[in-house]
């Protein structure tokens, strides 16, 4: 008994008018009566009383109308929602991350959400990794790849997309920074430093510098961006902190050195939005391939 059966059933148990029934589904009255006499013949019942004036419901048939209802509404619940899986999404995404993230994290991700949904265009935007979380909140952009802070805004979602070490880097070049610390006890108290303005690994470099000296480090600058912070180490301007995948992928990678012995805690590194962005089609299925292997 097939879906179009029942709702010429469901139809006619309504109008109780053949004609009527027939009309709307575009159908002679004879074939809508050879469709419910097969229902009869397969259900072994009598579902209608006809006559030349009126068509009346048996108590079979008022069964059948409770189970027609069911089926069609089930029916029309599953078609609507693969219906919705299937439709493609279409629109924009402002996207927000540092440079490096920009071809180290995102082109699998957007590899990935492009070949899904090739209608939705991607504005990218790059800039200091401390700044994506504000990037969120000042409503620049729906999505940023970010550094998970250690205080996170309760209307912030963050998603983990990995988590990155963090290292001290030093310049290889014969300089003052490099002999400073060739020496046999170095004095962190005047070695230069190179430091974020601010951020998640600027308060690493905090806590890391109070284990190994008690006053203030010799700021020689602070830096927005740790692309621009790796590339002052590489000339001998000072010491300063990075992310090792920063480090990995800078073109001045071969004349700058990790420091032995420096142990920094790493930080997650995630993909985040307001919550209540959440409930976008487009940010929800970016998030959820994000999340997928």
């Amino acid at each position: 008994m097939d879906i179009r059966s029942l709702t010429l059933f469901q139809h006619l148990a309504t109008s109780l008018h053949f004609g009527k029934t027939a009309a709307a589904y575009h159908v002679s009255p004879s074939t809508l009566s050879r469709s419910i006499q097969r229902m009869e013949e397969q259900l072994g019942a009598q579902l209608l009383i006809r006559d030349n004036r009126s068509v009346l419901l048996t108590k079979e048939g008022k069964k059948l109308l409770s189970y027609a209802d069911q089926q069609i509404s089930q029916f029309e619940s599953l078609r609507q929602s693969l219906n919705q899986s299937q439709k493609e999404l279409s629109g924009s995404l402002k996207l927000y991350c540092s440079v490096t993230a920009s071809y180290s994290y995102l082109p699998p991700l957007l590899e990935k959400f492009r070949r899904a949904h090739p209608n939705i265009d991607i504005n990218l935007d790059t800039g200091d990794a401390a700044d994506g979380i504000d990037q969120i909140k000042n409503q620049r952009v729906d999505l940023a790849i970010a550094a998970r802070p250690d205080e996170l805004s309760s209307r912030i979602h963050f998603q983990t997309i990995a988590t990155v070490p963090l290292a001290i880097t030093a310049p290889m070049i014969n300089c003052a920074v490099k002999k400073a610390l060739q020496a046999k006890t170095i004095d962190w108290a005047s070695l230069p430093i190179i430091l974020p303005e601010h951020g998640v690994a600027r308060k690493r470099f905090e806590q890391w510098f109070r284990q190994k000296y008690s006053g203030r480090p010799n700021v020689y600058a602070q830096v927005s961006g740790q692309e621009a912070l790796v590339s002052m180490v590489a000339l001998g301007c000072g010491i300063g902190i990075a992310p090792n995948v920063v480090v990995e992928n800078s073109p001045v990678k071969d004349r700058i050195e990790l420091l032995p012995g420096t142990l920094i805690a790493p930080f997650d590194l995630g993909l985040c939005c307001f919550k209540k962005k959440l409930n976008d089609p487009l940010i929800a299925e970016f998030m959820a391939m994000a999340g997928q292997p």
